[in-house]
Parts: C-alpha cells; structure tokens; sequence
C-alpha cells in the first residue's frame, strides 16, 4: 500500500477571522487569569489576560495612528522582550503584516529583508540591528509601549486565508526565504493540543527560548493563550542552571525547549517536580541520550515534534499517543502526508520525500515575492519538504536525512550556500563548502572547508563571517583544504567532506613515540 496518512480533514477554519482575535479570545471570560508570567530567581512580571488584550488592541491604534493600513508590512527588530508578542498581536489584529526576525541578524542581512518586504513601518529596540538605510520610519520600543493605553482597535475580521504574518527561513538558494502565512495557520495549530501538547486550560507551559524566537512564540506563548491556559517565559538573564528551580518554583506542568537547551539544563539536574507532566522539544532531533537523561531526573518523558518554518510542527509523539522507538512521531490527526518517489507516495518501508497535503491548513500561502520558488516546491497536489522519511503501516515516520544539505544550528536550520556566499566574498578565498559536522555523539556543529588564493588567518575569516552572519550561523569551525569535492557536472559533495570529517574524528588516535 501507498505510504500516505490520511485520518480525514479537520474542521474547517471560522470565517469571518483574525489570528489575534482567535488568540486572545479567551481574554473576555478569563480577565484576572494570569496570561504570561516573565519569571527569573528574583520573582515574577506578571500580565492577565486582561492586560495583554488591552495592550495589544492598544498598540494595534498606534499603528493605524501611523497611517499604516491592511496588507502594509511591519518590519519587527526587537529583542527578548515582552514587547515582541504584543507587536506581533497588535500588528495582526490591524490586519497589518508583521514580519518577526532574530535579534541576531546583521545590518547587512536585515537590510535584505526590508528590501524584499518593504515594510512600513520598523519597531526596533536599542542594540539591535537596523537597515542601513530605511524608507520607513523606524519606532523605538519605548514609544512603542505608549500605545498601550490607546483606545482600543477593533479586530480586522475577514478571510482567513489573506496574509497573516511572514517569517524568514534560510532556503536551498542561499537567499533566506520570506514565507508567508495565512490567519488559518493559527487554527490549524489546534492539531497539536492533543497530537502533541496535551494542553489543557489549567496548564502552566514553561518555554526556555526567548520571546524572538518562533519556536517561543508558537508553542510557548500562543498555543497556551489560545487554549485559556498560562504561559511562563524566562527573563533575560536567566542561565540554563536556573531553569530547574525555576520550573519547581512557578509549577510548570510542561516544559519546551530545544535539545541543545536540554542539555545545558541537564549539567544541573532540576529533580523531580511535582507538578511537571512531561517535557516537549521541537528544533532538531532529540538524541536518546538527552531523552533518557531528562527520564531520570524528573521521572517525566518527552515529547517530540518535528516540522519546518512552512508548516510548524505536523508529526509528533504525544501523552496519548508516543512516539515508537527511532521514529519522529505520527503525523497529527487532520494532517494528510505522505512519502514520495518520482512517481508518486512509495510503499510503506520505502523511503522517500516527505510531502505535505497542498490543503494542510497550517502549510504557508507562498515566499514573498517569489512565485517560481513557490511553484517549484509542489509536486502536484504536494508540497515537497525536502526531508527524507520512511513510513511504518501505522503511519509512524522514521527520518533518514536531508535531501538538500540544509543544515541546523541550534534548531535554526540554515542553508550551506548562504554561509559559502558570505565566505567566497572574502578576497582570499577561491571556493569553500559549508557542512554540519557531528562532533560528539548529541553536539553538531557548522564547518566550513575553503581553497585559499594565499595566507589567511582562522581569526581574520571568524571576524569576516560575524559582520556578514548572524550568530548562529557563523561556523565553529574553519578547515583549509586543497580542493573541493564535486561530481561530473561540477555539483559540491558536501556530504563526502561531511563523511571524511567525521571518520577522521571517530579513528581511534595512535599513541606518541
């Protein structure tokens, strides 16, 4: 039988809708509750759901104040604050596009994206990256909290298919791609409550990433405040030993992170916590060593989910459904997947492209701007992720790769071609090859391999890499090599370097004289 998943439809999205309207709906019955807590060893900075509602329908006045009107871009450069959430609301609810980016970003890479998007208007915080040159203005974040006693705005009801927001992901190209989603995308996130959550209304769910990241605002703050339950942020400043305390102290019933945070927190085991049910991690692959090492300390499991920047997370373990050993999860009810080959979804045990119904609601609208792009990632009714998978009878799907060389850093997956375009720049460097390179046995880094024109210094190509590259996508590692693997049409071998990097840290070392 053909590997496809498919348990039926979910309900389909209301109309008239606004995503931030489906968000805080709850803030009307729910007016004293405690909607975010900003928590840190010191105490807690706590807004109901009352607040956040009047704070965001406030601020969405100031931007129509602005002259800013539906469909018009806002451009948002803010850090970890709590500030980030409510733009992104306030942006929405005005039927104003908002386009949420990594503090981390160059001014280079930032200026790029206003390019593309042609904002309206920048939100910016102190410290963080601007275009070089604007043509909008650009608000600080202190005149941004102003508008938070405004009159209130009115939601902008309408099509849930019309844009909702934009978030950048890096693409095979090498050009980081502006995909653009629907207000049906936050709907289709209610297939995660019970595919992977378990959410409940009396839920306290615990994220260790800041308020800037996607995966943050997702799953930490606008699931839990679309289901009546209660989000818990760390502050800025807080370190990965304080999360346990943290999570005993404020009594997380779930805690998300990405495994890299895992790690760092497991150095300082939390113990048991009464009232923690179970963790959840999304970003990269979870290794089993984490997994069982987390078990131990809190007697809790962990619950994977696996997606991508186009669709969020649609395959998932989950409390009433786990994941089976060495798998990714299940597909959630609602979604229709399947895995393909040339000619179509393969058998079951086959491997394959994981493909994603071109109906899914949460799968993206387009990239901005870029209609061929688009058009080349569907195979027919398929949306084509580009991740190889197999798939079990029971429509368990097992990961066996990339099909592109994409790589992840730190649950970001970036694109090797991005990091050789800023490396080829530097004048003594012929060609180089970007790689995630397995290091130990849960920690993979980004390497890159180069062919120089003459000398050049480890130090002066980390300082080249930082102008021109966001943080996390700079390489911790710079290996020099005579020449570059290519096959007969003159296509980079990446994964050959990847290989041989790998075999040689594995060898077992001959001992000294």
């Amino acid at each position: 039988m053909d590997a496809i998943f498919d348990q039926g439809p979910p309900p389909p999205c209301p109309e008239p809708f606004n995503l931030s309207a489906y968000v805080l709906a709850q803030a009307s019955a729910l007016r004293e509750k405690t909607a975010l807590s900003v928590i840190s060893p010191e105490g807690a900075e706590s807004w109901t759901y009352e607040a956040l509602e009047t704070a965001v329908l406030g601020a969405a006045s100031g931007l129509l104040e602005q002259g800013l009107t539906p469909g018009d871009r806002l451009l948002m450069r803010l850090g970890n604050s709590v500030e980030f959430p409510i733009c992104y609301l306030a942006a929405i609810a005005a039927g104003i596009i908002p386009v949420p980016t990594s503090a981390l970003l160059t001014e280079t890479e930032v200026s790029r994206i206003a390019e593309e998007i042609e904002p309206g208007l920048i939100v910016a915080e102190d410290g963080v990256a601007v275009p070089a040159h604007p043509h909008c203005p650009v608000l600080d974040a202190e005149a941004f909290r102003a508008w938070y006693g405004l009159a209130p705005a009115r939601y902008a009801l309408g099509d849930p298919e019309r844009p909702a927001y934009i978030v950048y992901t890096s693409g095979t190209s090498g050009q980081p791609r502006a995909v653009t989603h629907a207000h049906r995308a936050i709907w289709a996130r209610r297939m995660m409550w019970e595919g992977w959550y378990g959410l409940t209304e009396s839920d306290r769910l615990m994220h260790a990433g800041s308020f800037n990241w996607t995966y943050t605002l997702g799953t930490g703050l606008l699931d839990p405040w679309s289901h009546g339950a209660t989000a818990l942020i760390p502050a800025k400043g807080v370190t990965p030993d304080q999360l346990g305390g943290l999570i005993e102290t404020h009594g997380a019933t779930m805690f998300a992170a990405s495994p890299g945070v895992y790690r760092q927190l497991l150095r300082t085991p939390p113990g048991h916590c009464p009232a923690l049910r179970h963790g959840l991690s999304a970003g990269e692959k979870l290794p089993d060593a984490t997994r069982a090492a987390w078990t131990a300390a809190t007697g809790t499991p962990v619950y994977e989910a696996f997606g991508m920047s186009e669709c969020s997370t649609f395959v998932s373990g989950s409390p009433s459904r786990p994941a089976p050993p060495g798998t990714l999860g299940y597909p959630q009810d609602g979604r229709r997947v399947a895995v393909l080959g040339e000619s179509g979804p393969v058998p079951f045990g086959e491997p394959g492209v994981l493909g994603i119904a071109q109906g899914d609601p949460g799968l993206m609208l387009y990239y901005w701007g870029a209609e061929a792009e688009t058009a080349a990632r569907f195979d027919g009714p398929w949306f084509l992720t580009g991740d190889l998978v197999s798939m079990a009878p029971d429509g368990a799907l097992a990961y066996l790769g990339r099909a592109d060389d994409m790589m992840n850093a730190g649950g970001i997956r970036v694109s090797p071609i991005e990091i050789e375009n800023v490396l080829n720049a530097h004048p003594n460097i012929a060609e180089s090859a970007a790689a995630e390179i397995l290091v130990k046995a849960d920690t993979t880094v980004i390497a890159v391999f180069y062919v120089s024109k003459g000398p050049v210094e480890r130090a002066e190509l980390e300082r080249h890499a930082a102008a021109n590259l966001a943080r996390y996508k700079c390489p911790r590692i710079y290996t020099e090599v005579e020449s570059l693997p290519k096959n007969p049409n003159g296509k980079l071998l990446r994964r050959r370097l990847r290989d041989a990097y790998e075999k040689a840290l594995s060898a077992p070392r001959k001992p000294s004289a």
